[in-house]
């Protein structure tokens, strides 16, 4: 495999077919360029376009970001899901403030420390920001890297991922590493795709190893998935006498981890416990029809108890983490896909 006929090749057909009007790409700014990184992390480049827009609007630069306040960055984050990368995004953002002037470190080493950020990451935000010569291995970029060298072993092990990364060093151009960046990504995303490549229209489509052996379809090979489990919930689905709903900040870290949700409980009996303890009112739940949500490990299935709180509401405590929410304020507050779908259509009901 001859690196610079590969880099070539795949610069030639990127001049004529790659991408070149994503919104980070203009102007292609260190913080734009981590910005979509990180959203494009396990999410679909249809999916983040919209997303990065209004983000940038709300938050134009870094500083801006390290300035704002974590409900505001997951409002702006909320249903894009794996929260962790906005938390990370947050934090990131304070920590160059606190140590890089306000920028993004230009070193791979300053930025790898960062939250959020590993070798992949930090080498699409050098390249594609800096022009810098540093290879990425992102899902696409493995695919394709994994196909056209034909390796048939795990992908995910350690071995072959250091194989992997030797590869992807090596067919780095000595030029335009911005755009062999982009353009490695947008094979794996257009091209060579997990399921229906395109492999007649791949520029590497000559010296593919595994177009050679017909096993484009099996590659690349990874240990087995195992069986995904079930896990139950009950959601406390309490709404005063002015038609607020109770919303409780989960816990920074874990499913959901910091953003506002409904409080949760293992049954009626727990939920009317729940009441009592904070309220000291007794209330009677009515099931709603249960529903399912898939996370990366697990599905939950969530069944919502509705009651109505008719007596004084304030007796919440101290407890910032807890609080009655109206309809207009919730678009303030990051709140998951699933339970934002779940009040949208009780508002509608109501």
């Amino acid at each position: 495999m001859s690196a610079p006929a590969f880099a070539a090749r795949l610069l030639d057909w990127h001049a004529v077919h790659g991408r070149h009007d994503l919104p980070w790409q203009q102007p292609r700014t260190p913080y734009r360029v981590w910005l979509s990184e990180i959203m494009l992390q396990q999410t679909q480049v249809t999916t983040v376009i919209g997303y990065f827009g209004r983000f940038v609007d709300a938050l134009p630069t870094l500083p801006d970001l390290a300035r704002a306040d974590l409900d505001t960055v997951l409002a702006l984050w909320a249903g894009l899901g794996y929260y962790s990368r906005a938390r990370n995004l947050h934090r990131a953002a304070q920590l160059c403030v606190e140590r890089h002037g306000g920028e993004l470190p230009a070193d791979l080493e300053s930025l790898s420390a960062l939250p959020g950020i590993g070798r992949s990451t930090a080498g699409a935000i050098l390249a594609q920001a800096h022009g810098q010569r540093h290879p990425i291995l992102d899902g696409n970029v493995r695919r394709v890297l994994a196909r056209h060298a034909r390796i048939e072993d795990d992908v995910t092990s350690a071995p072959v991922q250091k194989r992997l990364w030797t590869l992807a060093e090596s067919l780095l151009p000595a030029t335009q590493l911005a755009d062999y960046t982009q353009a490695v990504m947008d094979l794996g995303a257009t091209l060579c795709t997990p399921r229906n490549p395109r492999c007649e229209a791949c520029p590497v489509r000559d010296d593919c190893g595994a177009l050679a052996a017909g096993v484009v379809s099996d590659l690349p090979r990874k240990r087995a998935a195992r069986a995904v489990p079930r896990r139950e919930t009950c959601l406390v689905l309490l709404h005063d006498g002015d038609g607020r709903v109770l919303l409780e900040r989960r816990p920074p870290s874990g499913i959901w981890g910091g953003l506002w949700s409904l409080p949760e409980a293992a049954d009626a009996d727990a939920a009317r416990a729940l009441v009592a303890r904070r309220f000291g009112a007794e209330v009677a739940f009515a099931a709603r029809p249960a529903f399912e949500h898939a996370f990366t490990h697990f599905r939950l299935r969530m069944t919502p108890l509705a009651a109505v709180l008719r007596a004084p509401a304030a007796a919440i405590g101290d407890n910032g983490d807890l609080r009655w929410v109206d309809r207009s304020a919730r678009a303030s507050l990051g709140l998951p896909r699933p339970i934002a779908v779940l009040l949208d259509r009780i508002d509608h009901e109501r």
